[in-house]
């Protein structure tokens, strides 16, 4: 636990977009009717504006995200969490252009389309984005609404 005091929203913003770029790995939650409640670790590419995940299509996470597009991202150890709510939108690997498909390949240390078993990208464009660290950040933790960052 740590006594420091609570951020502003542009030091609280910029940490966050900092986080969004730094790190590689995230929780995924899903819901569905074909898996239920399944939580599982990805690794992302993040363009500045979207999550690129990939899993395979037959996966309990592949199974839900594409009945149900809701997701919940998590980034961070508890006491600095970024969490991430937004729809995921399927993108086949023929979709994808080579270009991204490489970008996504270079930044996880995997690339999906080199397997045999058939992988699903999804692309999650936030709708809302929350960032605290201790109780005294729980105020003012959304960050983004709608889409749109605050601020």
């Amino acid at each position: 636990m740590t006594s420091a005091p609570a951020r502003g929203l542009e030091e609280r913003l910029r940490d966050t977009r900092a986080t969004l770029e730094r790190e590689v790995d995230l929780w995924v939650a899903t819901s569905g009717s074909p898996g239920g409640v399944h939580l599982i670790p990805l690794s992302y590419l993040w363009d500045g504006t979207a999550f690129l995940i990939s899993t395979p299509r037959a996966s309990v996470t592949g199974r839900n995200l594409l009945a149900d597009a809701r997701v919940r991202l998590s980034l961070g150890p508890t006491r600095d969490v970024v969490i991430v709510d937004g729809p995921a939108e399927p993108v086949e690997i023929a979709d994808l252009g080579p270009e991204t498909g490489d970008a996504f390949a270079t930044r996880t240390g995997f690339d999906p389309r080199e397997l045999d078993e058939p992988y699903q990208y999804f692309l999650i464009r936030p709708r809302r984005i929350q960032a605290w660290r201790e109780a005294n950040e729980l105020s003012g933790r959304v960050l983004m609404r709608d889409g749109r960052w605050l601020g």
